[in-house]
């Protein structure tokens, strides 16, 4: 049943205090400087020193679950992580976990339109729940951008199985197809559209939206991406991963082609394949403010991109390179894949768009890994119906990819993103993103250096970049990427070590 409306204020008012508890700032300086203060003590008195120096962690690091034992000089499995058989994703709803309200005593009717690619709009199709379950609203299925860069005029029945989708969710909020004409016809003004601020919290939701939604009735929430906090309580970021890893199916024409990709590729390579997320776009490059060693003519045609965005900065590429700014080159994946101790008869799937520089830039990886190919080259005349689709082209990289024994990728795009979160949160699946930072200067210098010294130096700087469940630590980047909420240790292993 649903919520008599004096105890649902009373739950958005808990609500309400929950969320100014989770920006309070912990005094963690305070308690770490009391205790190193009480041990100095101890030491000056009794004569024995603690080493503070030399093991300042076990004072100052968060206790975690995936913490594990030092293990620097071990040699990494590079097909698959020795340790994620200690782990399993874990997003089921706690016991306390209200029931959906039914959509006759929701506060209204929240729209929501998404915005961006197809990995952008899943970040916003899955906040938008947990958004709708925060203001006790009925969730309207969310209506997919068809005015971006991507030009796709694919509605969200055409990508998503949206019945699937609805009834998976219904335990925790109730969505419908539409508003309900009767709705519509009673409503004196037409719906009340706004835009949020990027990583609103959640009380923001409270004291901004829902007041005009008890006035209005429906609401839309426009570019909707990126628009809710990264950081919320655990019972949240679980209904975010119920959303993402089992609520968004792929429709079965997608699911079928991706399939059918992923199962040439085992067949052709004998069991396993590496599936490279290729950003190497000109408009990409261009916004990345990066050069990659061409001449003038390379420079006037990504400074000319460059003007379509009148606020981007003036970017120095040579610092941006410095800092891991810059996107890897064809080239230099296959490099890093080489010196990780991938052999050339390995198999790669590569999903990219548009590659600057054409056959030309990709001949380099092609050269380090024979066994290359693209959904084009092994789906022929069977993916013509999706070609004019560029969201439906992406759903079927993106399924190719989760099914690889290894993801690795050039850039740190949603994409890249989402589908680490998802691996993580699947098995620790195999998840390599460059080291880029030092990779750059490492690779420069390739040409002075013996091929055992370079393979060495690469597979040194890409420890804690390979997608051990170690690399998990709560608040580190987008949830969507290190969803630490709903990975948890198997109980079999609860009390045993992990190393």
């Amino acid at each position: 049943m649903g919520f008599p409306l004096s105890k649902l204020h009373l739950q958005q008012r808990h609500f309400q205090q929950k969320c100014r508890w989770l920006r309070r700032p912990a005094s963690v300086s305070v308690i770490c400087g009391t205790a190193i203060f009480a041990l100095a003590l101890v030491s000056l008195f009794s004569g024995s020193l603690i080493e503070l120096e030399l093991y300042p962690q076990q004072f100052l690091r968060r206790p975690s679950i995936f913490k594990m034992e030092e293990r620097h000089a071990a040699p990494i499995n590079i097909w698959k992580s020795k340790a994620a058989k200690f782990y399993c994703g874990c997003a089921n709803r706690g016991p306390h976990f209200s029931p959906a309200v039914r959509e006759r005593m929701s506060n209204g009717y929240l729209l929501i339109a998404a915005s961006g690619g197809l990995n952008q709009q899943r970040v916003g199709i899955t906040d938008a729940v947990v958004v709708a379950r925060v203001l006790n609203a009925t969730l309207v299925v969310p209506e997919l951008d068809h005015h971006s860069f991507w030009k796709d005029n694919s509605d969200f029945v055409d990508i998503f199985d949206v019945d699937w989708f609805i009834s998976s969710l219904s335990k925790d909020v109730t969505i419908v197809k539409r508003v309900p004409d009767k709705v519509m016809r009673s409503m004196d003004k037409p719906p009340y559209t706004m835009r949020v601020p990027r990583k609103s919290l959640p009380e923001y939701y409270l004291e901004e939206v829902l007041p005009i939604l008890h006035r209005r009735r429906v609401v839309q929430l426009t570019k909707f991406d990126y628009r809710l906090s990264n950081s919320l309580e655990d019972e949240l970021q679980k209904l975010r991963c119920r959303v993402n890893y089992h609520a968004l199916r792929f429709t079965r024409p997608i699911r079928e082609m991706g399939q059918m990709l992923a199962k040439k590729m085992r067949s052709m390579s004998g069991g396993r394949y590496i599936a490279i997320h290729l950003r190497f776009e000109p408009d990409m490059l261009a916004f990345s403010g990066c050069y990659y060693g061409g001449d003038k003519k390379q420079r006037e045609e990504l400074n000319e991109i460059r003007k379509r965005w009148a606020t981007l900065p003036d970017l120095g590429p040579e610092g941006e390179l410095r800092r891991g700014k810059c996107p890897l080159t064809p080239h230099e994946v296959g490099l890093m894949l080489r010196g990780l101790g991938f052999k050339n008869d390995s198999y790669i799937y590569v999903a990219s768009g548009e590659v600057y520089g054409g056959e030309e830039t990709l001949d380099p990886l092609r050269g380090l890994f024979p066994n290359y190919y693209t959904k084009e080259m092994l789906a022929g005349q069977e993916l013509r119906p999706f070609m004019p689709f560029s969201s439906r082209l992406a759903a079927i990289d993106y399924i190719v990819c989760d099914m690889s024994d290894v993801f690795v990728t050039n850039n740190n795009g949603n994409m890249a993103k989402v589908l680490a979160g998802r691996r993580r949160y699947m098995g620790h699946k195999r998840t390599i993103r460059p080291n880029a930072k030092r990779l750059s200067s490492i690779l420069k210098g390739r040409h002075e250096m013996e091929p055992e010294v370079l393979a060495r130096k690469i597979r040194s700087c890409q420890r804690g970049f390979m997608g051990e469940p170690d690399e998990m630590k709560p608040g580190r980047g987008d949830f969507h990427e290190f969803p630490y909420s709903c990975i948890c240790k198997k109980p079999k292993y609860t009390n045993s070590s992990t190393t």
